[in-house]
């Protein structure tokens, strides 16, 4: 895992996108693999009642600036 530089920011991705690129860019951001992050996202909407994934995911895909 690569330590995180100051100026780095958390954005969309546009090369590594499904849906929106919002896990794409968590993913680039913490410099893990995207399939990794995308999976542990589903697990944790599908397995926590208490997490709204989809809601969670409307929100981001508006609050992150795109690439």
């Amino acid at each position: 895992m690569k330590f995180l530089t100051m100026g780095q920011r958390l954005i969309r991705t546009s090369d590594d996108k499904i849906i929106a690129g919002v896990c794409g860019g968590i993913a680039k951001y913490l410099g893990w693999d995207p399939a990794i992050v995308r999976l542990l996202y589903v697990l944790v909407s599908i397995f926590s009642a208490a997490f709204p994934g989809i809601l969670v995911y409307i929100i981001l895909w508006i609050v992150m600036p795109e690439e």
